[in-house]
């Protein structure tokens, strides 16, 4: 339970905001009919890249969007909460919790699919080869520890279980993998990307998370629902922005080589031209993956993992009218 009382914490004066921020979205319709709003993003990376492009095709239709960010979703989930911002994407996660606390939230896209794959040494095959050997975990409240506990719970026999130590991002776990601090860890794409091509040998993919959880959604875009009541037109045209995005990826990955040379301008574009592909391959983006079946699934997921209470539906934590007229 120790990630829903840390989450719990940090959102704990949300039921007292949302009753104030419904109506106050930090919007502000400008003379000629156009809206001026804040998106926070946490830590952009390659999986933000369509998101800021989404935002550029909503600035051509004449609205001014700022972007703003932020070191961690929480903050921005408390900002959609008080009307500071109008959208934001990142962790299911913390968004369920502030929308189970009475938070003024609803998801309305998929971000990026479940990117989450276990590596381990040569000596790892199986769960039950994990055994009290370190375990690279960012922190007890991740996503990609509860994918991982979730999975060690399911698939060890006899409680088997592994070591567990907090090292930090996916990129570090990729190194301490390396350097034989840890014998295992969970990782994104872009890392495990970036783990297979470094000349490093002898690592294997233990398990693909998306396999074993396939409904998951880790990721996902939310907004401030007096946003979506006030201006649903403008919250369309983003959806079906970062539909559109995410499809072009899809279909070719030197979209987002190109979308990143002018979002990510520091990311060298051999490594990104590498991630994309696997992003492509996996059809990993798909923001109109949504469904009430797959956001429900997702809910039961953090529900298991005591992020949130039992009892959440889809129709409590999403409004999936955005995806389906933008499909």
């Amino acid at each position: 339970m120790h990630a829903r009382h840390r989450l719990l914490t940090v959102l704990a004066a949300l039921t007292a905001l949302a009753a104030t921020a419904c109506g106050s979205t930090g919007t502000h319709t400008r003379a000629d009919g156009t809206l001026s709003f804040t998106v926070a993003v946490v830590e952009p990376d390659l999986t933000t890249v369509p998101i800021l492009a989404a935002l550029d095709a909503v600035r051509a239709q004449g609205h001014e969007v700022d972007v703003v960010e932020l070191a961690a979703p929480e903050l921005a989930v408390e900002g959609l909460a008080k009307g500071h911002y109008a959208i934001s994407a990142e962790a299911t996660g913390p968004a369920l919790s502030a929308i189970e606390q009475g938070a003024p939230i609803r998801i309305i896209a998929d971000a990026v699919g479940n990117q989450w794959a276990l590596y381990g040494k040569p000596s790892i095959a199986s769960c039950d080869d994990l055994g009290g050997r370190p375990f690279g975990i960012f922190s007890e409240g991740a996503v990609a520890t509860a994918i991982a506990k979730d999975w060690v719970g399911s698939a060890c026999e006899g409680g088997v279980r592994p070591r567990y130590l907090t090292i930090g991002g996916s990129d570090v776990r990729a190194q301490a993998l390396v350097s034989g601090e840890i014998d295992a860890t969970p990782l994104e794409v872009s890392d495990a990307v970036s783990l297979e091509s470094s000349g490093a040998s002898g690592f294997t993919k233990v398990v693909d998370f998306a396999e074993t959880v396939p409904d998951l959604h880790p990721q996902t875009v939310y907004a401030n629902s007096g946003f979506l009541d006030e201006h649903r037109a403008v919250a369309q045209e983003f959806v079906s922005a970062l539909v559109r995005e995410h499809a072009r990826i899809t279909a070719d990955p030197r979209r987002l080589v190109a979308l990143a040379r002018t979002h990510l301008p520091a990311q060298d574009a051999a490594d990104v031209g590498r991630v994309a592909r696997r992003y492509s391959d996996a059809k990993l983006f798909d923001a109109a993956a949504l469904t009430p079946h797959n956001v429900q699934r997702t809910i039961d997921f953090f529900a298991r993992a005591g992020v949130i209470g039992q009892g959440m539906t889809a129709g409590d934590a999403a409004d999936l009218g955005f995806v389906e007229e933008a499909s």
